[in-house]
Formats: C-alpha cells, structure tokens, sequence
C-alpha cells in the first residue's frame, strides 16, 4: 500500500469518527433539551392545576432562559409532539391520517333523508 493510499485511509477513518462525535454530540443536546422541556411542562402543569410553589414562576423563567441559550448554542428546537396523547391533532387510528371534518350543516331547502330500516338476516 502505497503511502497516498495510507493517508486516504487514515483521512476517511478520521471523518467517520467526527461524524460519529457529532452525531452523540447532537444526541446529548437533544437529551439535554427535552429534560429542560419536560421540567418546564411539569412547572407548567403544576401552576394550572393549583399545585405551584414559590418558586414555580421563577423556575419557569430560569427554563425558559436556558432553553433559549441552549437554542443559541445547539439550534432550534422540534416542539411537535412526539406521543399521541399530547398532539391536539393526532387521528383515533393513530395512523398520521388528519381527523375527519365536522358533518355540515343540511340544506334547509333539501328533503329530509330516509328513515333507517330494519335489516333482517
């Protein structure tokens, strides 16, 4: 093996590490994060539901504080929600499908519809 194909070598094992480091590095941000945003939702659940402390409020502004910084530093931060539950819009089927519309109102001018019949077997 020649000495240029060495280096090559060397220069695409080097690069495979950084994007490994990198990759972690994003890991722990996003862990980072999403432990400063389920303490805020908890401070948060906590003043709606009359169970806040003295310092709720304050803690409240230190977790914005920090998630702004931690923005700065790492970029924006995916505020979908990740589980069914918390996403106002998920559909029954759980299936990414949007719910269905609301029925609409009939027009005045048109004939009632049929009454249901019986089905017989």
């Amino acid at each position: 093996m020649g000495l240029l194909d060495k280096v090559k070598a060397q220069a695409t094992a080097a690069t495979e590490t950084a994007k490994g480091q990198a990759k972690m590095n994003d890991a722990q941000a996003k862990k980072t994060a999403d432990g400063m945003l389920r303490d805020l939702g908890a401070a948060f659940y906590a003043t709606k539901t009359g169970r806040s402390t003295p310092t709720t409020d304050a803690d409240i502004t230190q977790l914005v504080t920090s998630l702004q910084a931690h923005e700065s530093e790492h970029g924006q931060i995916t505020l979908a929600p990740e589980s069914a539950a918390a996403a106002p819009t998920a559909s029954p089927a759980g299936d990414g499908s949007a719910p269905p519309p609301p029925p609409k109102a009939a027009d005045p001018a048109s004939p009632p519809p049929p009454p249901p019949t019986a089905q017989t077997l």
